[in-house]
């Protein structure tokens, strides 16, 4: 039988913290087809997606093994010489890169917010005459809802947005303890489904099979009044 060996902070957890991400915010890759929901096969297929690319030797395991070997591959990569030393040259070259592929999602994100707001407000202008009239706007406004608190909990969102990276790994370590079932120290595929299938279906509060953004803001609520709970009760 194969040697599974520890975890430890690993790949795994990063990976898994894609899922606990559910319940913090803008969606990304796993709402592929833009509309604002994450459905159980959209989460299924981001899963797939990442267990692939973490299993790095494709063995069906996500150890420190894969963990091992994606280093060794990142190392590779920015070592474009392979004298087996990374220059300084070299350095900043891997920094530029990691900042110009930062600069091409956020730019992305931004296409994809242009979109929704220019159907938004084709939707609210109903004769449309290219601009929204009181009446207009009153009859959005009553069929969104009340738009002062959805604002309100987006503010709310950004404003623990310096603190997400380490909510982000928090959530990828609690996904890590939970994936792993036998407590092995090792995730398999059967795990690792297991484990997200189990988050979705948590913030799936009304069980329809699709997440939406009023269920990922209630529930990154919880997650951070659980957090918050956790940093006091340490204190």
């Amino acid at each position: 039988m194969m040697k599974k060996t520890a975890l430890g902070f690993s790949a795994a957890a990063l990976a898994l913290a894609g899922t606990a991400a559910l319940a913090q915010g803008p969606m990304g890759k796993v709402d592929t087809d833009g509309d604002g929901n994450v459905t159980r096969a959209e989460m299924a297929s981001h899963g797939a997606q990442m267990f692939a690319r973490m299993d790095a030797n494709g063995d069906g395991v996500i150890n420190a093994e894969d963990r091992a070997a994606r280093r060794s591959e990142m190392f590779a990569k920015a070592d474009t010489n392979g004298d087996g030393e990374l220059s300084q040259a070299e350095m900043e070259a891997r920094r530029d890169a990691r900042m110009e592929r930062r600069s091409e999602r956020l730019e992305a994100r931004a296409e994809r917010r242009a979109e929704r707001m220019a159907e938004r407000f084709a939707a609210m202008d109903a004769d449309t005459s290219g601009g929204l009239t009181q009446e207009e706007m009153q009859a959005n406004h009553e069929a969104r809802g009340n738009r002062g608190s959805d604002a309100e909990s987006r503010r709310g969102g950004k404003r623990g947005h310096h603190g997400m990276r380490g909510a982000r790994r928090g959530g990828g370590m609690m996904m890590l303890r939970m994936a792993d079932a036998d407590g092995d120290k090792s995730i398999t595929r059967a795990e690792f489904d297991a484990a997200q299938a189990a988050h979705f279906a948590k913030v799936d509060t009304n069980g329809d099979g699709t997440i939406t953004a009023a269920e990922r803001q209630t529930a990154h609520q919880a997650m951070r009044a659980e957090w918050k709970a956790k940093r006091e009760a340490a204190q």
